[in-house]
């Protein structure tokens, strides 16, 4: 610990976001970063805890006190070489994770954590900016040849370590580019493209080999891959969308979060969209439903769009400001959340219910909700219950359903698989990481279900150990 004192001298400090007025004009990053004295100085912050909750709550067991202290020393190229030995991308991390880690600081307790996350980013980038990031080249080739169904963040850190490891790696990709859905489903705003691209290349210099548009099951024969591979690892995610099936439901301008921030993410890239296939909420009144984070990219999304008006429904209370005797230290707590995205524009309501839509010439116009409570039931949980005389009708060109994910896609490659379930609908895996199908491994969202991004990296480097494990009957893999 490089200033045993540095959490009583300095105070928590982050760059913020760039002016309002400048960033909903555009999709660049919206988050700034501080300069890189003052980051050093927030690294004095971080105690060396005897025992660092940080640990605890990161998934990719990113090992904390000692890059900040590198970092604060002025030992940048050290504390890259520390953060990359846990996690193969900060520079993903350091953007778009919220950042578990701080909510289990323990100069939390009483003060404002450290800025881990953002520590992260200026480490990283700190590293691209003066080449210390360069490939990491195997120093021997196994000849097993391992091919990786998706290219999202699970599927990205299965792909490079076992390319580390030795392994002759095919990385498959249905969409036109890589990247799943840090790049079709995160907006520019939290997440530039050109980041994923540095790192693809970065990869393929290391030897990984990527197929796009190339959707196994549909153009590329399963029993081809059986064959010709040594293993397989599904990384496809979990994109069967939670619908909403009210009256109504049927009528246009009603969509799933995920088509309309792919669409979206797609017209930034340059892509050109029919008009009759256009999700634009230029003009209109827009309803989300949903309030978590992808609701918020949406709203984001809409903002720039030029939305008349934007509204973000949730089903659930409106969480508290701060931690409760529920949500105890170092718990990660379910905290009242105000994103950039919030900060532009929008109207929350909470405790709310959609009844119905109604619309004209088979468009949506309106929404119809209803204010809602939970109360205890019967074997101590939590039953919803309409609250009568609390109907409202929302305008409504534009409704974007965000209400989270079921389950990967079973039509297709799952199905013809004959893979194994969970009762959840997720593929069903061992300790091992490994299916129900000899040799076919799954990791990240396909089989543990809908969550986060750096939980997915965590998932691709341990199912990666795992079939390295299998492959050779042991392995060297963190």
């Amino acid at each position: 610990m490089g200033d045993e004192k540095g959490f009583l001298k300095k105070k928590r400090e982050i760059a913020g976001y760039r002016p309002l007025e400048e960033r909903i004009r555009d999709y660049r990053e919206v988050e700034k970063m501080l300069p890189k004295e003052r980051v050093q100085e927030q690294g004095s912050r971080c105690m060396d805890c005897g025992v660092p909750f940080c640990h605890y709550a990161c998934p990719v067991g990113n090992v904390i006190p000692d890059w900040n202290d590198l970092m604060f020393r002025g030992q940048w190229a050290k504390a890259v070489e520390v953060l990359q030995a846990s996690n193969n991308f900060p520079e993903f991390t350091g953007r778009i994770c919220p950042a578990l880690c701080e909510a289990a600081c323990v100069v939390g307790i009483a003060d404002d954590p450290v800025t881990i996350r953002h520590n992260e980013i200026a480490i990283i980038e700190w590293g691209f900016e003066n080449n210390v990031i360069k490939p990491f080249m195997p120093k021997h080739k196994t000849g097993k040849r391992v091919a990786v169904v998706g290219s999202g963040p699970a599927g990205m850190s299965a792909s490079q370590q076992l390319v580390r490891a030795g392994h002759d790696v095919i990385l498959f990709e249905a969409d036109d580019k890589a990247g799943g859905i840090l790049r079709y489903g995160i907006p520019d705003f939290k997440l530039e493209k050109w980041v994923i691209d540095r790192r693809l290349e970065l990869m393929k210099k290391e030897g990984l080999k990527i197929e796009t548009n190339t959707c196994v099951g549909r153009n590329y024969p399963i029993q081809k891959l059986l064959n010709e591979f040594d293993a397989v690892c599904l990384t496809m995610g979990a994109r069967e969308p939670r619908d909403l099936k009210v009256e109504g439901r049927g009528l246009g301008g009603i969509h799933f979060a995920m088509d309309y921030l792919i669409q979206n993410n797609r017209r930034v890239g340059g892509a050109k969209i029919q008009e009759n296939e256009l999700i634009d909420a230029k003009g209109k009144d827009v309803v989300i439903i949903g309030g978590g984070d992808t609701g918020a990219d949406c709203v984001g999304t809409a903002n720039r769009q030029g939305a008349r008006s934007v509204t973000q429904l949730e089903v659930l209370p409106e969480p508290p400001l701060c931690r409760t005797k529920d949500m105890p230290w170092p718990t990660y707590p379910k905290l009242l959340k105000t994103s950039s995205s919030h900060e532009e524009g929008c109207t929350r309501k909470w405790n709310v219910a959609t009844k119905k839509f109604t619309g004209a010439g088979n468009r949506v116009k309106e929404i119809h909700i209803i204010d809602v409570e939970f109360v205890s039931a019967a074997g101590g949980r939590a039953e919803m219950r309409e609250v009568p005389g609390t109907e409202a009708v929302l305008k409504a060109d534009l409704v974007i359903l965000a209400m989270g994910f079921l389950h990967p896609v079973h039509q297709g490659l799952v199905k013809k698989l004959g893979l194994n379930l969970t009762a959840q609908g997720n593929i069903y895996v061992e300790n091992n990481f490994m299916t129900s199908t000899a040799k076919v491994f799954a990791a990240g969202d396909a089989s543990r279900g809908a969550t986060l991004a750096v939980w997915a990296m965590y998932e691709g480097r341990s199912a990666a150990r795992e079939i390295d494990r299998f492959l050779m009957g042991s392995t060297n893999l963190p």
